[in-house]
């Protein structure tokens, strides 16, 4: 059976599957059909996608979606869709407006918390053992890969949202450790379910996206969000580091989404961008105040923009940040990088 998992269409697969877990910044669909206010599958999102709206949030790929082609897989399907042979090739669990905690997002009604992605992923993998057998699935999951970025909403959907209650319950700190206390007890579940290779994504500058940058007259980064998030960025840095001590045969590496994002704002030009602050597609100041409707039509010159919409990078950013999580230098991903993590 595992001869299956080697080759398939004549490319050369790094590692049998990629597992993908988080939120609307990887998510491909998995909200389509729940009963939320957090979907993207109409126009214009997908407008440059291969056959138009799929659920993703941008104009195009996303993050994962490059690291998958790099690794040789084809575009890793949505757990709500996903069935058959294709599960061995991995799939993407992610939902918008997900959180680490359950809470998380209840504004937008439907979501798919961290939590609930780790037991649906417990579902794939009793369909793919019923075929295949415990032994050569659990060596299979040993060698692929499990992509995690959470965290995101716990801030945008939680913490900094005038009808919950957390900022009055926690500081910054607080708050960041009670993140990582959680994200701690779940990636210890997915590593107890049989996952080795775990590549988590940092939170970015949070307080440059143009819904941020929307709520301050003068349109600049808000300091506060980005020194608010940073302490989860710090715990999860530190929990990777205790993680990779204490799990035998564990990999666990980070990507800085944060440098990833500096290194862009500063060297935007350079790197063919010429709008910083503000959607491709959205309404209002920095057209993050109402984020991308239906049939909107967006800025012609979509590789020019790091944001798509209020909240979500263009494609060409996610290409970007995907290839540099993939093989680039200790900058950006430690203690190695993907091509590395999946070699091992």
């Amino acid at each position: 059976m595992m001869v299956f998992w080697a080759k398939m269409g004549g490319r050369i697969e790094m590692v049998p599957a990629l597992f993908i877990f988080g939120d609307s910044l990887i998510d491909n669909g998995n909200n389509n059909n729940l009963p939320s206010f957090a979907k993207a599958n109409y126009l214009p999102y997908g407008i440059d996608f291969n056959g138009g709206p799929t659920g993703r949030f941008s104009n195009g790929y996303t993050m994962v979606d490059t690291i998958a082609e790099l690794l040789g897989l084809r575009l890793i399907p949505a757990y709500s869709g996903a069935s058959g042979e294709q599960l061995f090739h991995g799939v993407n669990y992610a939902s918008a407006a997900a959180g680490i905690l359950d809470i998380t997002g209840r504004n937008f009604v439907g979501r798919i918390p961290f939590g609930q992605q780790i037991k649906n992923f417990e579902t794939t993998l009793d369909q793919i053992t019923d075929n295949l057998g415990a032994d050569d699935v659990a060596t299979a999951l040993a060698k692929s890969i499990f992509f995690v970025g959470m965290g995101s909403n716990d801030y945008l959907n939680n913490y900094l949202m005038p009808n919950y209650p957390t900022k009055n319950q926690y500081n910054a700190q607080q708050f960041a450790d009670l993140l990582a206390q959680q994200y701690n007890q779940q990636l210890t579940r997915l590593y107890n379910l049989g996952a080795r290779k775990f590549v988590i994504s940092g939170l970015g500058l949070m307080g440059c996206i143009p819904s941020i940058l929307a709520q301050n007259p003068r349109g600049s980064c808000s300091q506060e969000v980005n020194l608010l998030v940073q302490p989860f960025n710090a715990n999860v840095k530190t929990l990777l580091n205790n993680l990779n001590s204490n799990l035998p045969g564990a990999k666990f590496i980070f990507v800085d989404i944060s440098r990833m994002f500096q290194d862009l704002l500063v060297n935007a030009r350079s790197y063919g961008f010429s709008v910083v602050n503000r959607g491709c597609c959205g309404i209002g100041r920095n057209r993050g105040q109402i984020t991308c409707l239906p049939l909107q039509t967006p800025c012609p010159n979509r590789d020019q923009y790091v944001f798509w919409d209020a909240f979500h990078p263009t494609e060409a950013v996610n290409i970007l940040m995907g290839k540099k999580a993939f093989n680039g230098d200790l900058s950006f991903v430690y203690p190695m990088n993907i091509e590395q993590l999946a070699r091992l």
